[in-house]
């Protein structure tokens, strides 16, 4: 057999799947796109799960790929065997709803036979306990006796993720010989040893699962197939690990000449060996997708990789930084398969040094702080370090948690994680609450302010919304970076930008920022110290770094209503002018895409006929197509020319003149339409007070209008509908319909009257006398307050003196009214402290003036005695 390099065998595998109709897709960055789920792309299958999924449609339902992953679940074992790596390639070929198992085992026992030229007697396959269907594929169609095709139970060859599709596998392994077994006599496929080795797994997403393990048929079934480009290396040139195939031996050998170790000779030595060459490789490739150190999310992972990488250099005698030498030999072994690590290959090596240089400075520091607490920990017999501790030497002197692990196990000891973690919380907290907040995205303020201040840009926008230039600054949210990668939330600052950052009442520009392999969408543009210009916004595809040159596009729409909102105001300031006098001046305005504000000193309301003339006047000119001219001069030769300055503004030598026609000239560094009749349309939705002499117009322009007025228009139509009319005859049918509301409302008034008297019926034998005084109090059922009221006028016209207490029940809730004549007040009675004493017996509460006074109650079956109760609280009130 031919012992292929891991270069060739990546080609080999692509192109026997090209040949079989699939398309061969570049491997996808290690950041995923659009997936919460996952902090770096795992394996072959992750990145394309929305063809999986049915969210995206695939370029072709066969697709084939050799995948760049990271995998840091085990990382502290990394090293102690040469078994695993963080980094690998996964080989894959992918059906979405094409071919089954048939082609899929028939082309897997293809290439490694025919292709690869593996020995068909030292292949064995593995199918699901239950797949009577592979197994026969394997049996009958394939020719692989049945001893030698194993099934295996749920654990071990059944894919599923929780609920969802899922399916079967089917494994090949390979045996490599006595050489690499455990020497025992049952050592067969399954074995923990080395000797069979799983080299391909495809796996059959058949079914879909509920979650609660009921499994029905996928009409689209899928093949989703992972092989370890390193491992199938390993078996091929028949060595003993990953790290003795041909491109990553040439690494490792790099790591033992620059270190002056020889490997295989001190296990401590063959540990740091692997780790460095192993992380290096991690750290290259996860740079080359744009990934940058830092202490969050996947840039800690590279964070903790680079750093750890350094430690073990420094234990094996490198002195000084040696990241970016190895880095070297990564790429050159790799950019066979990834031609853009050497494209990338300065920026690489910048990233590796500046983080190596960083660590270099606090290392030696952190170690003999560490070594002190080890004393510490001896002395008063401890095990564990203390999590505060642990925290100090990762805030302090930059060592990740699993670092100061790492070094502490050597000598037996642990660390406190939980305390780890709580002092993190604890630092993040007070760091959220001290922040100091810039106007975007909870920034910190000194992410701009560590910019280098000689650093400037240069607005290009006036005349053109597209324009090419080159990176000199990013930023996250918390800290300068070299680069911006997928789903980062950043800042971009250019030499030249055609994006117009908020100032003078104008809001920013929008759009996006493009490479060759990024996209960023820009959400705002600000005005930051020293003339820069930054763009705001998140990447939304691939990575930008600093040096890049950029295509920078303005949302145009945006822009030019925008600017038609931003003349507008030129010519409404000049029209109020001319309406109101000349004493309005500028106090305050906003433009955006949508509206126009603007403030303006005068001291009442304007009239709607002022309104009118001022709206008049500015689509005159709008309508006479005034040319739009501007000029850059010195301020004394604008001040010549009669431009309106804005009162408290401070303008520079030169400043930009905005002339319309002969009828507005001021002052302005914004943006405008070209001519007055680009405004299309002019019309103001309000006018208000903001403050003592300031009014306020808010207006809308263009396109702006014409939704106005068919918003208008709907509003119109429906209201119209809703009276079974036609928009013209709205009016004369609303007039119709008031006349016809108050008559009906004046015949319920009277009705409700006439019930009300006829509910309570003829009470005036009910009147009783308390003290000298007359008093009637009675129940009546179904009236409103509105009735009682009138009701209690009625009776006391009738009784001419005394008190009056009428209780009705309503839907099951109680009224009361209590009114007194002036004699029997005289004489001592007062309706609001009668209602009080006897509200209560109906589960309410009320009161009033002396003559009359109203309540409400939730209890109807207390009725009866608040009318007994109401002849005792009278006498008490009567002197």
């Amino acid at each position: 057999m031919k012992q292929y390099g891991v270069n060739e065998l990546r080609r080999m595998f692509l192109e026997f799947f090209e040949s079989k109709g699939h398309l061969a897709m570049k491997s996808f960055s290690l950041v995923p796109h659009n997936d919460n789920s996952l902090l770096l792309i795992n394996s072959g299958m992750a990145p394309l799960k929305p063809y999986f999924t049915g969210q995206e449609i695939p370029p072709r339902r066969r697709v084939t790929t050799c995948q760049k992953c990271i995998r840091t679940g085990d990382i502290e074992n990394i090293g102690k065997t040469a078994r695993h790596g963080t980094f690998f390639e996964m080989l894959g070929n992918f059906s979405f709803g094409d071919y089954f198992k048939h082609e899929a085992i028939a082309w897997t026992w293809e290439f490694l036979t025919q292709v690869v030229g593996l020995d068909p007697d030292r292949l064995y396959p593995s199918v699901y306990e239950n797949d009577d269907e592979a197994f026969d594929i394997w049996n009958k169609e394939i020719g692989v006796p049945a001893e030698k095709i194993f099934r295996f139970g749920k654990e071990d060859n059944f894919w599923e993720h929780g609920s969802g599709p899922c399916g079967p596998c089917s494994e090949v392994y390979y045996d490599r010989g006595e050489k690499y077994g455990c020497g025992k006599p049952g050592c067969t496929v399954g074995c923990d040893c080395d000797r069979y080795i799983e080299v391909w797994n495809n796996v059959f997403t058949q079914f879909d699962n509920d979650g609660h393990g009921n499994y029905t048929e996928l009409e689209q079934k899928n093949i989703d197939t992972g092989m370890g480009l390193e491992r199938l290396a390993a078996v091929v040139q028949d060595v003993d690990s990953i790290f003795d195939v041909d491109t990553i031996c040439a690494l490792r050998n790099k790591v033992c000449e620059i270190s002056g170790k020889e490997y295989k000779k001190e296990y401590k030595w063959d540990v740091s060996i692997r780790i460095v060459t192993d992380h290096i490789r991690s750290a290259t490739f996860m740079i080359s997708d744009g990934i940058m150190p830092s202490n969050e999310g996947r840039g800690y992972v590279l964070r903790r990789i680079i750093r750890r990488a350094a430690r073990h250099g420094r234990l094996l005698g490198i002195e000084g930084t040696f990241l970016a030498n190895l880095s070297n030999t990564v790429i050159e072994g790799s950019k066979d398969g990834y031609p853009e690590l050497e494209e990338k290959k300065d920026f690489i090596f910048n990233v590796l040094t500046q983080e190596e240089n960083k660590f270099n400075k606090t290392i030696d520091q952190g170690l003999s702080i560490l070594s002190e607490m080890e004393e510490a920990m001896v002395k008063e017999g401890k095990s564990c370090l203390d999590g505060a501790d642990a925290f100090k030497l990762y805030d302090t002197y930059g060592f990740p948690l699993d670092l100061t692990m790492e070094i502490l196990e050597e000598k037996g000891f642990t660390v406190d994680e939980e305390g780890f973690q709580k002092a993190m919380k604890e630092q993040k907290e007070k760091a959220r609450s001290a922040r100091k907040v810039t106007n975007y995205m909870g920034a910190d303020v000194t992410v701009y302010e560590s910019i280098d201040p000689s650093i400037t840009s240069t607005f290009v926008g006036y005349d053109r919304l597209v324009h090419d230039s080159k990176i000199t600054v990013l930023t996250t949210e918390t800290e300068l970076v070299e680069a911006l990668t997928d789903g980062e939330v950043g800042t971009i600052i250019v030499e030249e930008t055609p994006f117009y950052a908020t100032m003078g009442g104008q809001c920013a520009d929008t759009g996006i920022i493009t490479c060759a392999d990024g996209e960023f969408q820009v959400e705002d543009t600000v005005k930051l110290l020293g003339g820069k210009v930054g763009h705001i916004g998140k990447v939304t595809k691939g990575m930008f770094k600093v040096g890049d040159t950029v295509t920078l596009q303005v949302n145009e729409a945006n822009r030019a209503d925008t600017c038609k909102n931003h003349s507008a105001t030129h010519l409404l300031q000049k029209a109020l002018r001319t309406v109101l006098g000349t004493h309005v001046e500028q106090a305050g305005s906003f433009v955006n895409g949508d509206r126009l504000r603007f403030d303006f000193s005068h001291f009442s309301a304007m009239t709607r006929e002022e309104l009118e003339q001022v709206e008049k006047i500015v689509n005159e000119k709008i309508a006479q197509a005034l040319p739009v001219e501007t000029k850059v001069m010195s301020l004394e030769e604008a001040k010549k020319t009669g431009a309106m300055a804005l009162f408290g503004e401070k303008y520079g030598e030169s400043v930009r003149v905005v002339q319309m026609g002969d009828f507005s000239t001021e002052l302005c560094g914004g943006t405008h339409v070209g001519n007055t009749a680009s405004i299309m349309l002019f019309k103001i939705i309000s006018e208000s007070g903001v403050a003592a002499g300031v009014r306020r117009i808010e207006a809308l322009t263009g396109n702006g209008v014409l939704k106005y007025y068919a918003d208008m228009e709907k509003t119109l139509n429906d209201a119209a509908a809703i009276v079974k009319t036609t928009p013209a005859e709205l009016t004369g049918k609303l007039e119709h319909l008031m006349t016809e509301i108050k008559a009906l409302q004046s015949e319920n008034e009277s009705l409700k009257s006439k019930a009300a008297k006829e509910a309570l019926g003829d009470v005036m034998n009910q009147v009783t006398e308390v003290k000298g005084v007359k008093l009637l109090a009675a129940k009546v059922s179904g009236v409103d307050m509105n009735g009682l009221r009138d009701l209690g006028d009625q009776l006391k016209a009738k009784l001419s003196e005394g008190v009056i207490v009428l209780i009705s029940d309503t839907d099951g809730k109680v009224n009361m009214v209590a009114m007194a004549t002036e004699e029997a007040m005289k004489k001592g009675a007062h309706a609001g402290n009668l209602i009080k004493g006897i509200a209560g017996l109906v589960g309410g509460g009320g009161g009033g003036r002396p003559n009359m006074a109203q309540a409400g109650g939730k209890n109807p079956a207390g009725i009866d005695s608040a009318i007994s109760e109401a002849s005792k609280v009278l006498e008490g009130q009567i002197v």
